[in-house]
């Protein structure tokens, strides 16, 4: 199986010592976003982890000098890196300090499993098309050693984040607009020497050479594990999301990035009530079980050779 780590919330940033306990036990629970105590219980042995795809702003410290403990796995990562200030993503580090940690991150581990992402795209005052311009080129600049490929998106006004948005003045791109920034983006990606993709986009830019990609990429995976594997369309993402199915562990609303367009974190009083909860040593990311829990081993099988473990 695939294992996401995470689209909910940024475990390499903020939950680094948990994710390495639970990596050092063997297992992690995860609970049923809608049905909370129905927990799963899902192993990490290598044998059916077939890679973990990792979701971050900024990995910590720990994280950095603990990859070690994941060597007997494979993985990638995707990165984001954007040209907000702390307007926008409140509590994202410095750009600098990303920036430098996106490199040292790309030279331990090889620039093919470090994904930037430039999203989602939106438009203020201060983020204008030209702004945008200027700033992904000067990104493109520093990275372009050390990945092979961006990520972009253009932000969609998800209900939990609307007002959010509403209070920040910030607004989404007319179709013209896409256009015009996509064609500015492709050319400084192919001066770079870049593969410029969508996630999950709704837009189709083939005709200037930017094309739909997966995140979770079965063509990335088989290139990173040397396996050939089958897998399925995740069924649990949205219709345009491409990517193949996967395990994600993280929880909602626990990401103390408090970006003001992530769907992931209903409110910001509720992540700091979370972080409260969080135990270093349990199973769970927040809390522990509960008498009132259902907890139930998931099936897992590799998806190169579909076998079933215990």
């Amino acid at each position: 199986m695939i294992l996401s780590v995470s689209r909910r919330t940024d475990i390499p940033a903020f939950y680094s010592e948990w994710f390495f306990t639970r990596i050092k036990e063997g297992y992690v629970y995860t609970r049923n976003p809608i049905n909370k105590n129905a927990v799963s219980k899902i192993s990490l042995n290598p044998q059916v982890i077939d890679c973990i795809v990792f979701w971050t702003k900024n990995p910590s410290l720990i994280f950095m000098e603990n990859l070690g403990l994941i060597a007997s796995y494979k993985y990638y990562f995707q990165f984001t890196i954007n040209p907000y200030n702390d307007s926008i993503e409140q509590n994202v580090p410095k750009k600098q300090i990303v920036i430098n940690n996106f490199i040292k991150l790309s030279e331990k581990i090889g620039k093919e499993k470090v994904i930037w992402r430039y999203d989602p795209i939106l438009l203020s005052k201060e983020c204008t098309l030209q702004y945008h311009v200027q700033y992904f080129e000067e990104l493109a600049k520093r990275l372009h050693q050390h990945t092979e490929k961006c990520i972009i998106s253009f932000i969609d006004y998800y209900k939990k984040c609307e007002q959010n948005l509403k209070e920040a003045n910030v607004r989404t791109l007319e179709n013209s607009e896409v256009i015009e920034l996509s064609k500015n983006l492709k050319d400084i990606s192919d001066f770079y020497g870049l593969r410029l993709e969508t996630c999950a986009e709704e837009y189709e830019l083939d005709s200037i050479g930017i094309f739909h990609g997966r995140c979770i990429d079965n063509d990335l995976i088989e290139r990173i594990t040397g396996e050939k594997i089958e897998a399925k369309k995740d069924k649990n993402q949205r219709s345009l999301c491409g990517c193949i199915e996967s395990i994600d562990i993280g929880e909602y609303n626990t990401c103390k990035h408090n970006c003001l367009y992530c769907y992931a974190n209903y409110s910001r009083g509720r992540v700091l009530d979370n972080s409260k909860m969080h135990i270093t040593s349990s199973p769970l990311l927040l809390g522990e079980i509960k008498n009132t829990d259902i907890v139930k081993e998931r099936e897992m099988y590799s998806l190169f050779k579909k076998t079933l473990f215990d």
